[in-house]
């Protein structure tokens, strides 16, 4: 007599009774194209866009240049995706940019990135997001704050070292930082029991963002409407500060304005839209647990990708719709300060406050709260699997390169992520480590399209379900505007630049510390 089958009980059992291929590694091979994407777009998707345009407007001073800033990173984030797509589809296993470096050009430089990777892009994203997760539960709930210490360990004072400033950071526990771990620990917690439910998760958060997003875009282009904030940045002013021979004002670490050209402002501007739109290469981490990887990892990138970047050009200008581009610090309105001034430089606050008066405040932090949310889930499902990759070639903890028996998960890893965001969070420095690691970010992103031309010379056959579109112009544009753009950063933002360097570094004696000890061993 044929047995009925068995009724699933949980996420985990409908998604093995739907997909139950193992993968060599031991993942589940699960995600669909619709996981796929919400992951690249719930990675993306944070506080970013919400808070860096008022750093921008401020830098660039006209409407033109911060549409073209944002134009900029999108063409280079898109030619990143459709990039990565040949690698993905490639090599579409767990650890994925890691995978691609090593491939490239040796285990130490993928060993270099896995060491940024976990010290401080990884972590330092989740508890950067964490906290801005916390910062705006305390509009709905004000006992919930930076300034309510539970426990204040102690002050850093400002150190300055020429143009670079590190310290002027509170080291302790408030209440916004226990939010933060607390937001921390649950979803490290959620994403061990399985793929099936981080991956439900993940978009059932990104599909709430994602429409929060564009109801805040659809609401600047219609009822949110400005005719002196029209009149202020569209028409002849759109172009207003726009041109060659107009300098802009660079604000330096120690005080003060450096005037620079339209080319290095653009450059510049370029930390506030390139944070705001990383990680989308976040899926590639997951290769292993993606179904069909060579078809699917492709078209989530593109699809992702052009998804956020189209709605962050069209919040942009949704915000030109309702704010003017140019304000005065000391405005007694929010229409006033602009969005250049705006309050803490939280633009979408100011903006839905100028709509809806006081409860725009409240719907903002709502969109916020769901944004960062899922943010966070995202980058922790994701950053485990580069760990995992690491530990087994034997470059990082061995105990993290083993998987759960049952719903065959990193979970060490992504306890041991989760401990080291926590511990970001109470050191208070997440946000200036964030800073100086963008320019470490670029780099790596721009050796690991290099690593195109390098993997087509040194592996001519292997199979390339999908080749980069565009090989090999539009990879070369990439790696010119990177370059152009670390280049800037070095000259006229080393604060943000050198001690990221630095910290990519100290990775060198590391890895030969580790390849001798497991000179010998099979493990760490």
């Amino acid at each position: 007599m044929a047995q009925t089958p068995k009724t699933p009980t949980s996420p985990h059992e409908a998604f093995l009774a739907t997909s139950p291929r193992l993968t060599a590694t031991g993942l589940i091979s699960g995600m669909g194209l619709f996981s796929a994407t919400a992951l690249v777009i719930g990675s993306m998707v944070g506080s970013g866009i919400y808070i860096v345009e008022a750093d921008m407007a401020r830098t660039l001073g006209s409407p033109a240049l911060l549409v073209l800033a944002w134009v900029i990173t999108a063409l280079i984030t898109m030619i990143g995706a459709l990039s990565y797509g040949e690698l993905a589809a490639m090599m579409p296993h767990a650890g994925g940019q890691y995978v691609y470096l090593r491939e490239a050009f040796g285990p130490l430089w993928g060993f270099l990135y896995g060491w940024t990777f976990f010290t401080v892009i990884q972590t330092g994203s989740i508890a950067a997001v964490a906290v801005a997760f916390g910062k705006f539960l305390g509009i709905l709930y004000p006992s919930i704050s930076t300034t309510h210490w539970i426990w204040h360990i102690a002050h850093v004072p400002a150190l300055r070292m020429g143009s670079i400033e590190v310290g002027n950071m509170e080291i302790g526990l408030n209440t916004a930082n226990l939010v933060a771990i607390a937001v921390i620990v649950l979803l490290a917690v959620v994403n061990c029991f399985g793929v099936a439910l981080g991956a439900m998760v993940q978009n059932v958060f990104t599909s709430a963002k994602s429409i929060s997003l564009m109801a805040l875009i659809l609401v600047t282009f219609s009822v949110g409407v400005n005719h002196e904030a029209l009149h202020a940045n569209f028409g002849a002013a759109f172009f207003h500060g726009a041109g060659w021979s107009t300098l802009h004002p660079l604000a330096l670490a120690h005080g003060g304005a450096l005037w620079v050209n339209v080319l290095i402002a653009l450059g510049v501007t370029q930390v506030g839209s390139l944070f705001s739109s990383d990680s989308w290469n976040n899926i590639t981490f997951t290769a292993s647990e993606v179904r069909d990887p060579q078809r699917t990892l492709p078209l989530s990138l593109v699809l992702g990708v052009g998804f956020v970047l189209t709605c962050y050009i069209l919040a942009t200008l949704g915000y030109m719709m309702v704010l003017p581009l140019v304000g005065d610090p000391h405005g007694a309105t929010i229409a006033a300060r602009g969005i250049q001034f705006a309050a803490d430089d939280r633009v979408g606050t100011a903006v839905l406050e100028q709509i809806f008066h006081t409860t725009g405040a409240f719907l903002m932090a709502g969109a916020i709260l769901i944004s960062t949310f899922g943010c966070v889930n995202g980058l922790s499902l994701a950053g485990a699997r580069v760990y995992l990759a690491m530990s087994r070639d034997r470059l990082f903890f061995p105990a993290v390169g083993r998987l759960h028996p049952r719903f065959r998960t990193p979970t060490t890893g992504l306890l041991v992520q989760a401990g080291w965001a926590m511990v970001l969070c109470l050191s208070g420095s997440y946000a200036q480590l964030l800073d100086y690691i963008i320019f470490a970010v670029l780099m790596f992103n721009m050796m690991t399209i290099l690593g195109i031309y390098v993997l087509r010379v040194k592996q001519p056959d292997a199979e390339r379900p999908y080749r980069a579109w565009g090989y090999p112009v539009l990879p070369a544009i990439y790696i010119v505007l990177a370059t152009a753009i670390c280049i800037v950063l070095l000259l006229y933002k080393p604060q943000f630049t050198w001690p990221g360097l630095i910290l990519v570094l100290t990775g060198i004696p590391l890895y030969f510390l580790s390849r001798y000890l497991c000179r010998d061993r099979e493990a760490l």
